[in-house]
């Protein structure tokens, strides 16, 4: 099985909301993206094809943060949700994808990227908990995580690391 990994188009609305209703047990984060997307906060939605088949397998959606160092606006970004159908777990798609929205907000200009999840799978992408430590952020703790993505940030203090308004939702769903 080979996978190629898109920009998501409207076209793939169904199938991105089809791969987030499997893989979550409740609808929030399937709300979630559509929320970004309404809101203007979706920076970027990457959805992977089986290129045999061209089903849809999984999806990274990329969202904006609003973070400051030093008192400045830093561009940043949140990655979530990350989702692959399970038939495609354990096949390098999720790797396939979190490679691919790396590669997009280099390209970018993004100075960080944020990701609240498993350190055993983000780290190997170079997330750490410690690059997030500092900022002010409700998601604070072992599984906020941080991609320095230029190679570096400016001097200063950290400060606050909101994400767009659409997350408060998951929270009240919990």
């Amino acid at each position: 099985m080979t996978i190629a990994i898109e920009r998501a188009a409207p076209k793939d609305a169904y199938d991105i909301d089809d791969i987030l209703t499997a893989c979550f047990p409740r609808p929030a984060e399937a709300r979630l993206v559509k929320q970004l997307a309404i809101d203007g906060d979706l920076v970027l939605a990457l959805i992977a094809r089986d290129e045999d088949t061209q089903a849809a397998t999984g999806m990274v959606a990329l969202s904006k943060m609003h973070v400051a160092i030093g008192g400045d606006p830093a561009p940043a970004v949140a990655l979530a949700p990350l989702a692959v159908l399970p038939d495609y777990r354990r096949t390098g798609v999720a790797e396939a994808l979190v490679t691919a929205a790396i590669d997009e907000m280099r390209q970018a200009g993004a100075l960080l990227m944020f990701v609240l999840g498993e350190p055993g799978f983000y780290t190997r992408f170079g997330f750490t908990p410690e690059s997030a430590e500092g900022f002010d952020s409700p998601y604070a703790g072992p599984y906020f995580m941080a991609l320095e993505l230029q190679g570096g940030l400016p001097c200063g203090p950290r400060g606050l690391a909101d994400h767009a308004p659409a997350f408060a939702a998951l929270s009240e769903d919990a």
